[in-house]
């Protein structure tokens, strides 16, 4: 079983189950990803998703047996149909996703952290962008995301030397939101997550989609998208029970509705 997936609280855990090969990435495992986040997107339960690795690795990126087999899928079914689609659901499922990276991100892995929304490390995790050992480019977003997060020259060399990134040093320079003591990393990562299940994640939904746009609009274009989605969310459930708790001095119950 390539993926162990569970529900508690209104968190849903995904967690890559191949810790022998450092979880990395098959065709199985792959597609099992895939569907495993269509299920949490249709799951009106599930309003936060967090994804990890078991054992000592978040993910090594792909499995280069698989890559090198002459009777396995080529190259760019894997970029194509493996890593693109879980990339464009990360980014397009509108509830809060947590990366929860228990170990090393390499390669794939570590673009698939980059593209959820909110990225937690161990602080005895790295992130490399291994491609470059081996003759390849970044995928997975990484040309995409990583420039974005860190700025352009700090990517390039990264993207171009395969250098080890700390877990520290990937929350100083901004590559992720925090790097957590190995200690209390379980519990930083239930606590975030459940919280964020809480919250109006409705809106918390649009405001994913506000930032996914504002990756390629100009300002004016950026403001007519805020008050397309201020609108929606004002006419939500969530809205409606926020303002009311708040002028009742009471604990809100948001439904993500």
């Amino acid at each position: 079983m390539e993926l162990i997936v569970s529900k508690e609280n209104g968190v849903a855990t995904i967690k890559f189950n191949r810790p022998e090969v450092f979880n990395s990435f098959n065709q199985n495992m792959a597609f099992a990803f895939q569907k495993a986040l269509d299920d949490c997107e249709a799951d009106e339960e599930v309003r936060c998703i967090v994804v990890t690795g078991e054992g000592k690795a978040f993910c090594a990126g792909q499995d280069l047996a698989e890559a090198t087999d002459p009777n396995g899928p080529e190259l760019k079914s894997i970029v194509g149909e493996h890593y693109n689609p879980i990339i464009i659901r990360l980014r397009n499922i509108e509830k809060p996703i947590v990366a929860a990276v228990n170990g090393v991100a390499a390669g794939a892995g570590a673009n698939i952290a980059l593209a959820c929304d909110i990225v937690l490390a161990k602080e005895s995790a790295s992130f490399i962008q291994a491609f470059s050992k081996i003759g390849l480019i970044p995928d997975s977003g990484g040309t995409f995301m990583l420039p974005r997060l860190i700025g352009f020259q700090k990517a390039s060399a990264l993207m171009m030397t395969g250098e080890k990134v700390a877990a520290t040093e990937a929350a100083s320079m901004n590559m992720i939101h925090k790097a957590i003591s190995d200690e209390h990393f379980a519990d930083t990562v239930k606590e975030l997550s459940e919280n964020l299940a809480q919250m109006p994640t409705y809106g918390i939904g649009l405001t994913k989609r506000a930032l996914n746009e504002s990756l390629s609009n100009n300002l004016a274009d950026q403001l007519s998208v805020e008050e397309k989605l201020q609108t929606d969310a004002g006419q939500s459930h969530d809205f409606n029970e926020g303002t009311k708790a708040f002028l009742e001095k009471r604990k809100p119950n948001f439904i993500g509705k």
